[in-house]
């Protein structure tokens, strides 16, 4: 731990206590302060001025902005070098917050009723004069909204008390953030705040739900199971597999994306020479770097661990990162599906 003394908004001086972390041999130098009230009331200052905080959730650390600012809304495409076609999330911190902004419908209210608080994300049509900043559906005439299981995250928004968009709190295209430094190394002085309330329990962004069409879709598989939401309405599911659509109607549809800065190599039962190794389950004697996303084989821990150990493999000095074979059932369904955009050609 060190203290750093950080220039902030209005010439002020803030000291905070937390470890800086190198990014490509430059020390980043982003506010990064303990949760605590004093921290959630500049945040909720900051937001409300149209600044970024990052802050963490369930799934894994979001880049927040005020959704109804649409210079804010910007900011965040900018700091991460995200597409502006590819839509975000906005989060609240109780349905009725989000009447203004949608059009709900049976289906919707039922999951919201069932799951939320929750890392499901639910897509709907805009209401007609809807506030929220035009940028955060890319021209889309549908919102991604969804409250978020995490006590930080909740007590933000109330805060704030206003929406907010926030993708993950990483570059675009590159791992999701589970833990504070993970968004200081990527994002470094990009953003105003971040606020650290330890690692993210969940470790995959929300599963993404399409309500606004006849037949709900899973846009994309995350940290809810598919079959909570099939015991919930009662019937099968399907999930969307179109690749690279030009405009995605979800975050986290580009057929490159959370990907390490090395190459990836998927159901590798071996890692060869320089590479370093994923493993998951029992039975991984080799040589070399490796990390077990769940020796027991529970996909669950192996959710919660990816990002994190996908982090610690990223180095330079391999190769690129062979990954286990990974059961496709329960939370395994959107671990593959991160492995195999993280594997894309780029």
């Amino acid at each position: 731990m060190c203290y750093i003394y950080h220039r902030v908004l209005r010439d002020a001086i803030v000291c905070s206590e937390a470890v800086f972390p190198f990014h490509s041999g430059v020390l980043t130098l982003p506010l990064l302060l303990p949760f605590d009230d004093a921290s959630l009331t500049l945040g909720a200052s900051l937001l409300r001025e149209g600044k970024l905080v990052a802050f963490p959730t369930e799934t894994v650390y979001g880049l927040g902005a005020d959704a109804t600012n649409d210079r804010a809304v910007a900011s965040i495409y900018a700091a991460k070098g995200r597409p502006s076609f590819n839509p975000l999330i906005v989060h609240a911190a109780d349905k009725k917050d989000f009447d203004p902004f949608v059009v709900w419908n049976d289906t919707a209210c039922a999951l919201a009723r069932a799951l939320w608080p929750g890392p499901i994300t639910l897509i709907l049509k805009r209401k007609e004069g809807c506030p929220l900043s035009l940028l955060v559906s890319a021209g889309l005439d549908t919102v991604a909204i969804r409250i978020p299981n995490h006590p930080v995250a909740l007590a933000l928004l109330r805060k704030t008390g206003r929406p907010i968009a926030a993708p993950s709190a990483n570059a675009s295209g590159f791992l999701s953030p589970t833990t504070a430094a993970h968004v200081a190394a990527s994002l470094g002085d990009k953003v105003d705040l971040i606020l650290d309330g330890g690692a993210c329990p969940v470790g995959l962004e929300s599963t993404v739900i399409n309500l606004a069409t006849s037949t709900p879709v899973i846009l994309r598989p995350g940290g809810l199971p598919l079959e909570k939401i099939e015991a919930v309405l009662g019937t099968p599911v399907p999930v969307f597999h179109a690749e690279a659509p030009l405009s995605p109607p979800s975050p986290g549809m580009l057929a490159s994306h959370y990907a390490p800065h090395i190459p990836v190599r998927l159901n590798a039962e071996q890692p060869e020479k320089g590479e370093a190794f994923l493993a998951f389950g029992p039975q991984h004697p080799c040589s070399g770097p490796v990390l077990n996303l769940s020796p027991s084989g529970d996909v669950v821990e192996a959710a919660a661990n990816l990002f994190a150990m996908l982090h610690r493999l990223d180095r330079p000095e391999h190769i690129g990162i062979a990954v286990s074979p990974i059961p496709n059932e329960g939370l395994g369904l959107a671990i593959n599906d991160r492995l195999r955009r993280a594997a894309a050609a780029r």
